[in-house]
């Protein structure tokens, strides 16, 4: 895919939304040097779970999400792409397993001393992301007009999501020191994760959380893109803020402007993850934070993409693409999202049906 073809899909989203101004950024960035060796990391929001077309590597990593929109634009000679649903910052140096076995070997193994691109996106995992919602949509069925998920993260007087995140810290900056360490001539890139929540209100039939923890949880995900900020300026790495780039396209928004889907994917993606409409606008934030910061230049055509093994049947399956009342789909989709949304196994425990 060209510049101006993914200008065009962005465009094209702005027209129907009325007002995605992501396109021009893409066109300044036409020029942008193609640096030598390009590595993505990271989780789910990463990789792209239930996106089509899904490898076969059982990691959920589509080959739309957004390091490869980047990587078709930027034109490498060598992208690598080891981003893997369920992630945390110990898959960086260990081997990512799934019922006992490897699905992806450590992230940072992909790193050479000739690397030098590197995009990361990790962390909701190790606060316990999927665990968060799971908690938070049950005790919002119960209790709809209260905090009932505040209540139980701040018991006894202190914020134990706060703490996690900052206990988190030490293990970012670990990460980020070890890619200094492995690729020191790399320009490496933290992207912090995307608006989810409304900036004000609710839309407890797409995600059913209780009121008052609409609000909390802002908080929650703002603290967490502020701990992956400064451990970025503490190592030398850059953040990139996606969150301003996509108010206005978060889970309460109708499909065709949502960034991110809701516990029951209205397109295919996984619950309460980037859709593709969400991977080609973080791509546009991406390459416009780039700029003339990228490594380069190089003439050279790019290889073709690596990745981790393969391995995980039922790979590439779609998700479903229309909606299901709550009631019907919640469990299903809680059941996804525990244990940090492990979307690697998602298509081999469920029989989903192809879109």
């Amino acid at each position: 895919m060209g510049i101006s073809q993914l200008a065009t899909r962005v465009a094209i989203g702005a027209t129907l939304l009325g007002g995605l101004t992501l396109a021009p950024a893409l066109a300044a960035n036409a020029q942008t040097p193609e640096p030598i060796h390009y590595v993505a990391l990271g989780d789910s929001y990463v990789s792209g779970p239930g996106i089509p077309q899904q490898d076969t590597s059982g990691c959920g990593r589509s080959d739309q999400n957004y390091p490869a929109l980047i990587a078709a634009e930027l034109k490498p000679q060598e992208f690598t792409d080891v981003s893997c649903g369920g992630a945390t910052t110990k898959e960086m140096t260990a081997s990512q397993l799934d019922n006992g076995k490897e699905i992806n070997p450590p992230q940072l193994e992909a790193l050479t001393e000739k690397t030098d691109l590197v995009t990361l996106g990790i962390g909701g995992n190790d606060i316990g992301f999927g665990s968060i919602v799971q908690t938070c949509v049950m005790l919002g069925l119960v209790d709809k007009d209260g905090a009932p998920c505040q209540a139980r993260y701040t018991i006894g007087g202190s914020d134990q999501l706060e703490k996690k995140i900052g206990e988190k810290a030490t293990e970012v900056d670990a990460v980020l020191d070890a890619i200094a360490q492995r690729s020191p001539d790399a320009k490496t890139y933290i992207v912090g994760y995307p608006t989810i929540l409304p900036e004000s209100g609710t839309c407890q039939n797409v995600l059913p959380f209780a009121k008052g923890d609409y609000e909390y949880l802002r908080g929650v995900f703002g603290k967490l893109n502020s701990m992956l900020e400064e451990q970025a300026d503490k190592n030398g790495a850059h953040y990139i803020d996606t969150v301003t780039g996509s108010k206005g396209h978060d889970v309460c928004q109708p499909v065709g402007t949502k960034w991110v889907e809701g516990i029951t994917p209205e397109s295919p993606a996984a619950p309460v993850h980037p859709n593709a409409l969400g991977m080609a606008g973080t791509a546009a934030i991406v390459l416009d934070a780039l700029g003339s910061d990228a490594p380069g230049p190089n003439p050279s055509e790019p290889v073709p993409t690596t990745s981790s093994p393969a391995g995980g049947e039922g790979a590439g399956r779609k998700l479903p693409t229309t909606g299901v009342a709550i009631t019907g789909f919640v469990a299903g989709a809680l059941f996804l999202l525990v244990g940090g949304v492990a979307m690697a196994g998602y298509s081999r425990r469920r029989n989903v049906p192809s879109a």
